[in-house]
Parts: structure tokens; C-alpha cells; sequence
């Protein structure tokens, strides 16, 4: 077939072979455009990210919220908000309390003062007997929890004990302090409180009335003066105008010797585990040593604790250098904290020994914490205590108190447990002899129902049986009236 050579064609070959050029456009012919030139983007460069800061450990959150106060002055480099000392308590809390593991999850910002959302903040359980298991969480502002750490008093030398039962407030005096205002006015051991300022004490139930009660009856001042009425079983009933003061409560009383058909025996009012009391105890002890005692009756009744480092020297001046060395008593931590070394029975010649196999110890509901340690400590040394009275309180634990914004915290830390590692006794412990304390004699009276009953079981072995003994055991315990402060074990090691 011949090629396609029409003019036609001839025409638009020309045409396509002159395309393309830059000269000036002609009409018919398609001229290009030239694209600008090629400009990127700038890169997006997205903003920094900060990293979120790692939370805080528990000890970072208590240095972190510690002594942060709501009243800080203005000027003050940590300024801080009652939220601020709540979360300090919840840090501290959760790092040291016992049971920390059974803390509550309180929101903080209901609760408006930080001593409630503290009171709030422990274990709800039960013992097995039906007691809350913490029944000794507690403060106190600063200054007044130095006081009571001195074993000081603001008062009219008075220890009071209540009659347990429900819904009957029958108030007696246990104990008259020594030159106080109450001794100087003529008060004594079994007065029974009728009135004060005028006012029916049993019968008043108004809550302003109460409190202006407990005003009178607890100053917190000194040179306050208040009438309270009472009732006395020899003598019928007077009234005495009383002067509030500040006064150092002795530790140690009553130390006397009883001669017996079976040897001497020493005896010695202990009232509490302060600091002070170290140079009277040595003194007590080392009269009874050279005396030639062969027995102790150790009255504790209404003892309520305080230093363990008081109660591990008065177990070792009972039992002697037979346990020096020994454990007296191990506290036991949570699991967060490092174990702490046991406390021992010190090993020393500077303390007076009366070298005893066997104590007996005067007890009742106000015997509670370092009292008990020596029971529990003396026993995990295999030495005998019997105790005569009533049941103990049951607290085998300590404390180390924290104070922060101007209040010391409490909360247990510690459960204490003897060289055989026995320490279960919440519940109490049970007397050997159990009997009624005894307001018509005077501590230290060989008629005292709690000391004759150790001397009988001392001289025949075995608890007297009187119908008064019965009947007194089966009435309602009289217990102590004091401040939780009073019933409290402190490991006092830092």
C-alpha cells in the first residue's frame, strides 16, 4: 500500500515539528507554562512534651506536707492548708501505721479540722471479744502532751476512778497526791463525788452542763477555784473549795517493808513509765534490797504505761542478773518498716537488784501498755507473776508520737513481744486472784483487800474464797479516769 502523502497530511506534520520553541506564541499553537520553582514546606515541628514528674513515695509525701500549717504566718517559707496537714497525716499514716492495710479511703476535704479526719483514720475492725481493735489512737496539742511527758498535772492532785457500768456515773477518789490542794483541803481514798460548783454530778445530762462539769473537774489553768461536794462513809457528806495548780505527780509512793511469819516483803506504788521516775525506782529498789525482802508486791493498778525503757529497768531490778542480757520485749513493725533491735533487759551494776523468781503484781482495768510489758516480759523470762485484781486493759503496743503544726499524733506502730516471742493479749490479762479494788484502806495497807489477798496467796498458795472476794470480782470494775495519754507504751529509741 502506498504512504499516506496527501497535502493535508503534509500540513500537520509541519505544523507538529515546529512546536515546543520559545519564541513568541503563534496563533494555532499551544506555548507551554513554565511551573514556578519548587519551594518545600516547612517541617511541622510539634511543641515540647514534659514529661509527668514520677509520683512521690510515701516518705517524699511526708517530707513533702510536713509542718505545712494553715496557721503559718504570712511571712512563713512553708505556708500550707489544713488539706496540707491531712495529707501529711495519710503519708504518715499509711508508711508506719500498723495495720495500715486497713486504713480507710477517707476523701480528706470532708472532714474540716484535721484532729477529725486523724480520730477517723484507723482500723474499723473488731477483736474477738467485740472491742474495736484500736482503741488507742489519739493527740494532743504540743504543749500539753510535754507536760503529761513529765509527768505533770494541772489540778488538785486527784486520780479518780468511774464505775464502768452503763449509764451510772459514780465517781470515787482512788488516790490523793501528796501535799496537792486536794490533801491540804482533806479529801482522801474512797470520797465519792456528789456535786460540783453546786451542780448534781450523777444526775446532770444537759451537754453545756456536762462540759462546764468537766471544766471544773479537769482545769486546764492554773488558780481556777471550784467546790466539789462529796460523800464520805464514815462521816457523812461536806463540800471543799479547791485551787487548781501545777504539780509534779510522784511516780513512786507507799514503798514500805511488811513483816511476815514467811520473811519480809517489800511493797511499792509504781503510777507511771516517766522519765522521772528512774531515780525514785532505784531508790525504792535499793531500800527494799537492803532490807532483806524475800517477796515484792508491785502495785500497778492504776499504772497506765509511759516509757518501755522504764518498764525493761524495773523487770531487771525484780528478776536480777539472771535475765540481763535477755530480750524484754520486741517490737514488731509492718512490713515497710526496718525491724527495730529488741529492747533487753539492761546488763548493769548501776541498778539494785532483789535478785526474785516470782512478783506479784497488783492489776486491774487501769493497768494497760508498759505495765503489762512487765508482766509479759518478766514471764518470757520464766519469771512467775501472779497477778491479784481485776483484768488488765490489753495493749500490747507502742508508739513512736509524731508532732506536726503544733499537735503530737499517736497511732500504734508497734505490737510488743516477750524473749518467747508472746505478745497475744489484747483481750487482757486474767488475774490469778481475782478481787475487788478496795477504797476503805489506804494504798500500802496490810488490810488493802488487793495486798492482803497477795499475802495470803504468798503464805498458802491459793486465792482466799470469802463471799466479799466473790462478790467483789462479779461487781463492775472501777477504772481509772485519765487522759488517753496515760494509757500509752512509747519505744522511746530513736
Amino acid at each position: 500500500m502506498k504512504p499516506f502523502t496527501s497535502a493535508l497530511g503534509l500540513a500537520m506534520l509541519a505544523a507538529l515539528a515546529g512546536c515546543g520553541g520559545d519564541g513568541p506564541s503563534q496563533p494555532g499553537v499551544v506555548t507551554p507554562v513554565k511551573p514556578p520553582p519548587f519551594v518545600p514546606e516547612p517541617p511541622v515541628i510539634p511543641p515540647p512534651v514534659t514529661p509527668p514528674e514520677p509520683p512521690l513515695t510515701p516518705l517524699q509525701e511526708i517530707e513533702k506536707y510536713m509542718q505545712r500549717c494553715a496557721d503559718a504566718p504570712p511571712d512563713s517559707p512553708r505556708p500550707g492548708t489544713i488539706d496540707d496537714e491531712k495529707r501529711f497525716l495519710r503519708a504518715w499514716l499509711g508508711e508506719t501505721y500498723l495495720w495500715y492495710r486497713e486504713l480507710p479511703a477517707l476523701d480528706l476535704t470532708t472532714f474540716g479540722a484535721t484532729v477529725d479526719y486523724f480520730n477517723a483514720m484507723k482500723t474499723p475492725l473488731l477483736t474477738p471479744s467485740g472491742k474495736p481493735k484500736d482503741q488507742f489512737h489519739f493527740s494532743y496539742t504540743e504543749e500539753r502532751w510535754a507536760e503529761l511527758s513529765r509527768g505533770g498535772q494541772t489540778g488538785y492532785g486527784i486520780t479518780w476512778l468511774r464505775n464502768s457500768a452503763d449509764g451510772l456515773r459514780d465517781w470515787r477518789i482512788a488516790a490523793v497526791e501528796p501535799g496537792s490542794p486536794a490533801a491540804v483541803a482533806g479529801l482522801r481514798r474512797g470520797d465519792r463525788l456528789l456535786t460540783v460548783d453546786g451542780s448534781d454530778f450523777a444526775g446532770t445530762t444537759d451537754a453545756t452542763a456536762v462540759a462546764t462539769l468537766n471544766a471544773a473537774l479537769f482545769p486546764v489553768v492554773a488558780g481556777k477555784s471550784h467546790r466539789l461536794g462529796v460523800r464520805r462513809d464514815d462521816s457523812g457528806t461536806f463540800e471543799v473549795e479547791l485551787l487548781s495548780t501545777k504539780l509534779a505527780i510522784a511516780p513512786v509512793q507507799n514503798t514500805t517493808v511488811l513483816q511476815t511469819a514467811a520473811g519480809p516483803v517489800g511493797y511499792m506504788t509504781f503510777g507511771a513509765h516517766v522519765a522521772a521516775a528512774e531515780a525514785p525506782l532505784t531508790a525504792a529498789f535499793a531500800a527494799l534490797r537492803d532490807a532483806g525482802v524475800k517477796d515484792l508486791v508491785l502495785d500497778l493498778r492504776y499504772n497506765g504505761g509511759g516509757l518501755l525503757s522504764i518498764a525493761s529497768k524495773v523487770a531487771y531490778m525484780v528478776a536480777g542478773p539472771r535475765v540481763a542480757g535477755m530480750t524484754f520485749e520486741q517490737t514488731l513493725a509492718n512490713d515497710k518498716t526496718k525491724p527495730n533491735k529488741p529492747i533487753l533487759f539492761p546488763a548493769t551494776t548501776a541498778l539494785p537488784t532483789l535478785d526474785l523468781r516470782r512478783v506479784y503484781v497488783l492489776a486491774g482495768p487501769g493497768t494497760c501498755s508498759a505495765s503489762e510489758s512487765i508482766v509479759n516480759g518478766l514471764r518470757g523470762a520464766d519469771i512467775d507473776v501472779h497477778l491479784v485484781g481485776g483484768q488488765t486493759c490489753g495493749k500490747p503496743y507502742a508508739f513512736i508520737p509524731a508532732t506536726n503544726c503544733g499537735r503530737t499524733y499517736f497511732a500504734i506502730q508497734y505490737q510488743g513481744v516477750n524473749h518467747k516471742g508472746f505478745g497475744d493479749y489484747a483481750e487482757g490479762f486474767a488475774p490469778t486472784c481475782a478481787a475487788a479494788d478496795d477504797l476503805r484502806h489506804r494504798l500500802g495497807s496490810a488490810d488493802e483487800t488487793l495486798l492482803r489477798t497477795a499475802l495470803h496467796l504468798r503464805s498458802a498458795g491459793t486465792c482466799p474464797v470469802s463471799a466479799g472476794l466473790r462478790a467483789g470480782a462479779r461487781a463492775p470494775a472501777l477504772v481509772p479516769v485519765r487522759e488517753a495519754g496515760s494509757e500509752i507504751a512509747i519505744d522511746d529509741r530513736r
